[in-house]
Parts: C-alpha cells; structure tokens; sequence
C-alpha cells in the first residue's frame, strides 16, 4: 500500500469519526431544547388514583401545567387534590366503559376552554392474570385489552380534534415487560397492540404538529407490582380449572410457577420511580421529543435485548424459569440443542 493510499484511508476514517461526533452533539444539543410558555398549559393523565399517574400529576401539577387528572375512583380524586393546587383538577374515568370516556372528553373540552390540549398521557392498565393460556377464559384478556388498548385508542381518538389545535402531545406508557410474551394473557398483546397505534399515530398527526412519543419503563414498585397480587390471580385462575387441566399441569406446577413469579419480581423490581417521571415530562416538555424512552435497567438492557435477540434465547430463559407441567412431553434436557 502507497503511503498516499494510507492517507486517504486515514482521512477517511477521520472524517466518518468527525461526523458521527458531529451527529452525537447535534443530537445532545437539540434534546435539550424546551418549548416555551408552557405556565397554564392543560394536560391529561390517565390512571392517576395512584403510581406513576399520581406521580406525574403531582410534579407537573407543581411545574404550572393545569392538569387534568383521571382516576378510577372517588377516593383517588380526593386524595389527589387533597395534597395539589387548586389548578388541578380531577374527572373519573373507566376506560372500559364507552359512556365513561365520552363524559371524560366533555369534562376536557370545557376545561380547556378553546385552547386545545397540550398533553395527552395515557398510563392506565387494566387488571392483568397472568399464567399458562389454557387457564384463561376470554373475560381475562377483556379485562385487560378493553382498558389497556381498546379503553386509549377510544379516548385518544376523542381528544384528537383538542390535540391538534393545540399542536400537543401524546405520551404512551407502558411496562418494557410487554415487549416479551413470557405469560399467557392479554397483558403483552396490548403493550403490543399500544406500540403499533403509537408508531401509526406518530407518523400520521406529525402533519398536524402533534408528536407521539413512548415511554418504555422496567418494573417499579409504585405500580402495585408484588408478589401477592399475581398469587392471588394465580390461586383464582388454580381453583376454576377443570379437573382435566388441573391433572395435567399437577399441584407442584402451581407451586414452582409461585416461585417463579416471585423471584422475578424481587429482582427486577426498582423503588425509584423518577427516572420514568423524568422521561415522561421531557417528552412533553421537549421542542423535540424522543420516538421512545426507556427507564430502567432491565428496560434499558434486559426486556430490550430479549425482544431484539433469538427466539431461542428467551425460550432458553423459560425454561430455566418455569417449571414444566406434570404431563409435559417435553425432553428435560438437550430440549433447545435439537431445534
């Protein structure tokens, strides 16, 4: 090689190394841009009785957005004013029910009063069972898909003509988890189902000035995740089996799947909710808000590597995870070396 081959080589390799620099400050740069004038902007949160929504409410309750606050019950609407200012206001809201959201959207559109709407957070969930898909009837994944999917696609759709004026924001939230179907339910096929809506939406009202972004979070303990509520989804599931299916898995499956979910939720689960109120309010905040955040570790690098990896790696992961049923034809051993 002629030494002025290697210079061109070594120029070329600098520039390629000063551009990706260049793009790497660029971008630092212009993700801190904020917009301006935010004091008295509305925006709507959902799920806000308690978690990451009563969070969120309280912190830009505070930062001067007039916030709109969805809870399910009356007990989360006082609680929630009793610590806020009177700016704040509430409104109950279930998702699963038509008439709800409609009441909901007038309830919005009289608040703003013509402005539009700047913020549209959408972070309920509905109740989720979770356990082997021969355990489910239909009314569980209702139970979940109905609020968590079909309940924001309904109040999106409505607030849409508020959002657009405004040139606002919609903010999806959901649990990193659902990025892998590790469990039977409807709990991944709506964090599935909100992903593809939120990628849709994004591309479409980018048109009209509003920006979609999502918030990927891992597992936080504010979200009422702990061990006694998914054995007690577990147990009720357990005792309406037919004796056909319960022989089948055994009594030492129910067990050893107790287990399973009980470890899983000690190690992943984090006490410290800020990182995702932080992603949350820079995507409304922010001149250029990110297509999507994630918060967490096990969101970062856990639940994101597995859904980009090999089918055979989070297999793998299962089957040291779970345990197998009593009638399972599967090999024990050498079960993923064959496929």
């Amino acid at each position: 090689m002629s030494p002025q081959n290697l210079s061109l080589s070594d120029s070329l390799h600098i520039a390629v190394l000063a551009s990706i620099l260049s793009l790497i400050i660029y971008w630092i740069i212009r993700d801190r841009y904020r917009v301006r004038n935010l004091n008295g902007k509305h925006v709507f949160i959902t799920g806000c009785d308690t978690g990451l929504g009563n969070s969120l409410a309280k912190w830009l309750d505070k930062r001067g957005f007039c916030v709109i606050a969805a809870c399910a019950t009356e007990k989360g609407s006082q609680e929630l004013q009793c610590c806020s200012s009177l700016s704040l206001k509430t409104v109950n809201l279930n998702l699963a029910d038509s008439d709800s959201i409609a009441r909901a959207v007038v309830f919005v559109t009289e608040q703003t009063a013509g402005k539009g709407l700047f913020g549209l957070v959408s972070n309920a969930e509905g109740t989720a069972p979770v356990g082997p898909t021969d355990w489910l009837r239909i009314e569980d994944f209702h139970s979940v898909l109905d609020v968590s999917l079909l309940g924001l696609i309904e109040i999106t759709l409505k607030l849409l003509p508020l959002l657009k004026k405004a040139e606002g924001r919609v903010v999806n939230v959901m649990n990193a988890k659902g990025l892998m179907a590790f469990v039977g339910g409807g709990y991944s096929l709506s964090k599935w189902g909100m992903e593809a809506f939120s990628d849709t939406l994004r591309i479409e009202m980018r048109h009209f000035g509003v920006k979609v972004s999502i918030v990927e979070h891992g597992f936080f303990k504010a979200e009422g995740v702990n061990s006694a509520i998914i054995e007690k989804y577990l147990f009720k599931l357990w005792n309406r089996l037919t004796p056909e299916i319960r022989d089948s898995y055994g009594e030492k499956y129910l067990v050893e799947y107790i287990k399973a979910q009980r470890s899983s939720v000690k190690r992943l689960c984090d006490y410290d909710t800020s990182n995702v109120i932080k992603c949350m309010e820079h995507a409304l905040i922010a001149k250029y808000p990110r297509t999507r955040y994630r918060a967490g570790w096990d969101a970062k690098f856990f639940w994101l590597f597995l859904s980009y990896g090999p089918s055979c790696l989070s297999d793998m992961l299962l089957h040291i995870t779970l345990p197998a049923p009593a009638e399972s034809r599967r090999p024990v051993h050498g079960a993923l070396m064959s496929v």
